[in-house]
């Protein structure tokens, strides 16, 4: 049994709810799957073995595949099959550029959002000091992708909500850079309350001075990882 073989089969059960069409549903699963980490960067998605497992057409697949190629979730190799994209140090920077444009004018209107999704924020929080508790890194890493699409999630906007699970994905392939899970998240976690506990403070001035300071230290965090790299990883 190949790498991809394996990675297929591990990939949970679908959850093929939110889009409409057969093929945005395949893609929102793929995308779901890239943001929980269970799909890692240069792994190759085989048609044949999706298409089984899902029970979905290899048409639709490729339509899926299209949708995530053009969010640079996947990449399409000539000859050789269609694979999870491999961020660049580039890439990083400009993530983090969409995500300011994001989370911070999300975080600055806070106090007018109902309160249900300032909950969500705390709730993502929580579920991160689970995974901390139980040494579960990977999930304690899944669990801040979530906190930071409850961020988003406060500007009340489905296109928002929408770019930012396209954001969170390619984000959570450049956490695959980082070989120490742990030392990665750790100390973000406390930094995720403070944000949260302003937040029901109704103090937003003091949530985006936190947010910014924190996405500026996770940047440079992660462009250090990708400059430390042996070039020759990312071919």
């Amino acid at each position: 049994m190949t790498a991809t073989d394996d990675h297929i089969d591990r990939l949970p059960a679908p959850a093929l709810t939110r889009p409409t069409s057969q093929a945005e549903r395949v893609a929102d699963m793929l995308r779901t799957f890239i943001i929980e980490g269970e799909l890692a960067p240069g792994v190759r998605l085989s048609e044949e073995r999706l298409s089984r497992k899902y029970q979905v057409s290899r048409n639709t697949l490729r339509e899926a595949f299209r949708l995530l190629s053009r969010e640079r979730l996947l990449v399409h190799r000539m000859h050789r099959g269609v694979f999870v994209a491999r961020p660049t140090g580039e890439d990083v920077r400009d993530l983090f550029r969409a995500r300011r444009a994001l989370e911070l004018p999300a975080v600055r209107e806070a106090d007018r959002a109902p309160r249900e999704l300032v909950e969500a924020v705390g709730a993502a929080v929580t579920e991160g000091e689970a995974a901390r508790a139980e040494e579960d890194w990977w999930r304690m890493g899944s669990a801040n992708m979530r906190f930071h699409e409850a961020l988003a999630g406060l500007a009340r906007s489905t296109r928002v909500d929408e770019f930012m699970r396209q954001v969170l994905a390619e984000t959570r392939l450049v956490f695959h850079v980082m070989a120490a899970p742990k030392e990665f998240h750790d100390p973000y976690l406390p930094w995720n309350r403070r944000i949260h506990l302003a937040l029901v403070a109704e103090d937003t001035e003091d949530a985006v001075a936190e947010l910014t300071e924190y996405l500026a230290t996770s940047e440079e965090q992660l462009i250090r990882a990708f400059d430390a790299m042996d070039p020759a990883a990312e071919t």
